[in-house]
């Protein structure tokens, strides 16, 4: 891959991720509760639904977007709005800091597991976002597959990077550690970065 493209893949990508949602959610909710360590195991679930959402996406829609000029005119800008709609979301929502409700009791590994995966394999951010912008990155002149190895391995990293980030997250909210004005204002810097990633992903052509 160009690195170019990589460089603005990977921009994306974290944005996307580090983005406050039902996954995050769910993840600073299982660290307050189990402590960051053992929602760990959430967060293995929640990559391996996106794992799964990337390899359907990337398979089925890479071959299309070959053929289809149009398609790939329709998907680019499904994706600017998808991108918008997230950034908008994040700066105008009422909801402010992140709001940690974990359960009464401890839980056990498999079911942190099975929780994480289940909470982002129903929600259709992962699929939305490998659908709409994935296409865009390949270099369709060069081999397909390893493009789709690279992005995924990276997308897989920064899912795990991100999610425990908010489990560890949650794991101190519960202890005091941070004050919710900090989480408002990651939100809001988040929502201004993914406004930012609409913009320039509005100026991607087909190659």
């Amino acid at each position: 891959m160009a690195l170019e493209t990589y460089l603005i893949f990977l921009l994306t990508t974290t944005v996307v991720v580090f983005t406050p949602g039902a996954a995050a959610i769910a993840m600073a909710s299982q660290g307050a509760t189990n402590g960051g360590q053992r929602a760990l195991f959430g967060v293995a679930g929640v990559a391996l639904a996106n794992v799964v959402y990337f390899v359907l996406s990337a398979t089925g829609v890479a071959s299309l977007i070959i053929a289809s000029n149009l398609l790939f005119s329709i998907i680019k800008w499904v994706g600017v709005a998808y991108l918008v709609y997230l950034g908008l979301t994040a700066l105008l929502s009422k909801a402010g800091a992140i709001s940690v409700q974990p359960d009464k009791h401890t839980s056990a590994v498999s079911t942190l597991f099975a929780k994480g995966f289940v909470i982002e394999f129903a929600n259709p951010k992962a699929l939305l976002y490998f659908a709409a912008i994935l296409p865009q990155f390949l270099d369709t002149d060069a081999p397909i597959i390893p493009q789709i190895l690279i992005m995924g391995g990276t997308t897989f990293l920064i899912d795990v990077t991100a999610y425990s980030a908010y489990a560890f997250l949650g794991d101190r909210l519960a202890r005091g550690g941070v004050k919710k004005w900090i989480v408002s204002a990651v939100n809001k810097t988040a929502g201004l970065a993914l406004l930012f990633a609409g913009f320039k992903m509005a100026s991607v052509r087909a190659q």
